[in-house]
């Protein structure tokens, strides 16, 4: 079964515009997530699906596979759906961000294996909370996960910004979810042609359309997340891990 990874990239991100484009060390974040997703043992390639002439040529310029997109899609995840007619021959596809220039090539792999010997529409990945992260706040969102399904493996019951499983009597476990997704390249068409759903509208998390279509979604526990970045705040603390190392 032939896994292929398709970065979504857009230009115009909101809290820091350009970030893609904006450099660590001398190489683009853009750059630095396609090379973390190429040293993935399980997938034979990586695609990077941008609405912007001007990552497409960037990509283009450090050897990357680039496919240009229709610049009016709801979620990166349709994004991949249009970019993965790039890769007919791919029957597994996964969705990695562009902003996270450390994810680790060994928890694309776990997705991608979870998702091989898994029966759910789709697989994602979450870590136990870190430390200096509030479960509180809405930007971190929280995976409520199920019965187990395997090996640090869970069925998801829910995703939401909202803090649950609620800690009646304090306490408490949390998981992070992290932005990650394998689909079987018929689930991928199915999500992608499904209207936006009404919890996902409310939340703003495109991965309830899959439970509100009926479907599962396994979850695979990792032991932590990649550093993405959203803010000049996480790119200047990125630029002091990676350009010191």
């Amino acid at each position: 079964m032939k896994a292929v990874i398709i970065i979504p990239a857009r230009l115009h991100a909101t809290r820091l515009p350009g970030k893609l484009l904006l450099k660590i060390g001398g190489q683009t974040i853009i750059e630095r997530t396609y090379r973390q997703a190429l040293r993935s043992r399980e997938a034979s390639g990586v695609i990077i699906a941008t609405d912007a002439a001007e990552i497409a040529d960037a990509a283009r310029g450090f050897g990357a596979h680039a496919v240009l997109t229709r610049a009016d899609h709801q979620s990166g995840t349709e994004r991949i759906a249009e970019a993965a007619l790039a890769a007919p021959d791919a029957d597994l596809i996964v969705n990695i961000q562009g902003d996270e220039p450390e994810i680790d090539p060994a928890h694309i792999d776990a997705l991608i294996a979870l998702h091989r010997g898994s029966r759910a529409f789709a697989s994602t990945l979450a870590c136990p909370f870190p430390a200096d992260l509030d479960p509180a706040n809405p930007a971190a969102v929280k995976a409520v996960l199920g019965k187990p399904i395997g090996e640090s493996a869970f069925e998801a019951l829910y995703f939401t910004r909202a803090l649950a499983p609620f800690p009646r009597d304090g306490g408490g476990a949390f998981h992070l979810h992290v932005g990650a997704y394998a689909f079987h390249r018929e689930a991928l068409l199915r999500f992608a042609n499904a209207p936006v759903s009404r919890l996902e509208a409310i939340e703003k998390l495109e991965q309830l359309r899959i439970l509100e279509m009926g479907e599962k979604i396994a979850v695979r526990v990792v032991d932590r997340a990649a550093r993405g970045i959203d803010t000049q705040a996480d790119y200047d603390a990125a630029r002091a891990r990676l350009e010191n190392t």
